[in-house]
């Protein structure tokens, strides 16, 4: 299957920027408690706050901002206002749902045993497949992607994902994209 882009040489995702609270207590969590090293931090001009970078692998960022005005979150607008495995999923046009990191599909338990360790309140582990609900109880031949979802001290959701097979099958890629006209809001 060919999947290159013949538009713009994309060489993954730069950094993906989001909003905290408390810098510090967002560099203990992603530094501290998920092991990611603080790379860049910046001060911005004019008191507008600050902007910190961690090194989330693969040549990848994760940046957070800190605003010193910055309105509050509103759980289920801003973010979910659960994990996906409590029947949380939902959140507001242009908001950014969650990050997942990519992790090994052999340490998955692992990692999710070690965030438990550190005191994050871990969901389940999900076996994601194209069953009605899109998770199955066990893994099989269908299951396409485990993860685990859990929380920054900001409310962020935060997903580990492992692949456990390619995504390179036709019916991988089989569903009509909806539109705003489908929307029910």
């Amino acid at each position: 299957m060919d999947r290159v882009n013949t538009e713009f040489e994309l060489r993954g995702v730069n950094h993906l920027a989001l909003v905290c609270r408390d810098m510090k207590t967002t560099v203990d969590f992603y530094q501290g408690v998920l092991g990611m090293p603080l790379i860049k931090t910046i001060e911005l001009p004019m008191g507008w706050g600050q902007h910190f970078f961690f090194d989330c692998g693969g040549g990848n960022a994760l940046a957070f901002f800190w605003f010193p005005d910055a309105p509050e979150p509103v759980p289920g607008v801003s973010a979910p206002k659960n994990l996906p495995d409590r029947g949380e999923l939902l959140s507001a046009v242009g908001s950014m749902n969650h990050v997942a990191f990519d992790v090994p599909p052999d340490r998955i338990e692992e990692y999710r045993d070690r965030l438990i360790a550190k005191g994050v309140d871990v969901g389940v582990l999900l076996n994601h497949d194209d069953s009605e609900f899109g998770v199955a109880k066990d893994v099989h031949d269908g299951v396409f992607v485990r993860s685990l979802y859990f929380k920054d001290p900001d409310g962020i959701l935060v997903e580990f994902a492992a692949w456990t097979r390619e995504l390179d099958q036709p019916s991988d890629v089989r569903h009509e994209p909806k539109t705003a006209a489908d929307r029910t809001v």
